[in-house]
């Protein structure tokens, strides 16, 4: 049963580990290239703070974003502020969706996501856990998949595999960590079993398309192409 108390206790403490960091920045290199193609560090802040507004709407039963074009267009206008300014917000908009996360509702109603994407409403702060654990290793700052929390690493390992269930173009698949735990993903393409080996953050960091998959071992096959997220 998922415990959004919990889950936003976590999104918090994974801010304050976010903003720390952040906070050892300086203009220069927050102008500097991120993990992601395309994105600076400011970009990633950038994206942090809108997400967390955009999370705000989706509580409360407003589109979560206007339109895709509008997204990318406040990513840009705000990537480029100092670092003052993007400490700020991503503190003020992490403090608004806390608030919303928080206040009585209905858990168990249906929210909208991006692109027609539905969830529970108790699975919105999971979902803004995602986004500040991986995007703070974007950031490129030391903070790495094998910083994660490892209750942050098996549950997402859950949540991308199930994602990736019976995908059109992901053969049956079975993900082995270090540890034994097994996982059964795709399905929906020709081909397979393939069975991919390794620690549990080389697992998490192929799947959630932050590392190359090469330090897995691969048997039965090859390492299959998983979509973009």
């Amino acid at each position: 049963m998922i415990d959004d108390a919990h889950d936003l206790a976590c999104v918090h403490a994974a801010t304050e580990r976010l903003l720390s960091a952040a906070a050892g920045l300086d203009n220069a290199s927050l102008a500097e290239p991120s993990r992601l193609p395309g994105w600076s560090r400011g970009h990633v802040l950038a994206h942090l703070a809108r997400n967390a507004d955009a999370l705000v709407n989706v509580l409360e039963a407003r589109p979560m974003y206007a339109d895709a074009a509008t997204r990318d267009a406040d990513i840009e206008r705000d990537a480029p502020r100092p670092l003052a300014a993007q400490l700020d917000d991503l503190r003020a908009s992490a403090d608004r969706f806390r608030h919303t996360a928080a206040a009585p509702a209905d858990r168990n109603r249906t929210v909208e996501l991006r692109n027609g994407v539905t969830d529970t409403a108790a699975r919105v702060p999971f979902r803004r856990w995602i986004e500040v654990e991986l995007h703070h290793v974007d950031l490129g700052t030391g903070y790495e998949l094998e910083d994660l929390p490892a209750e942050f690493t098996e549950r997402e390992t859950d949540f991308l595999t199930e994602r990736f269930a019976q995908h059109p173009d992901v053969p049956s698949t079975v993900l082995v960590s270090e540890t034994g735990r097994t996982w059964k993903t795709g399905g929906g393409a020709p081909g397979g079993p393939v069975t991919v080996e390794g620690p549990a953050a080389e697992l998490l960091g192929w799947l959630a398309g932050r590392r190359d998959g090469l330090a897995l071992t691969v048997r039965g096959g090859t390492l299959p192409a998983l979509p973009p997220l």
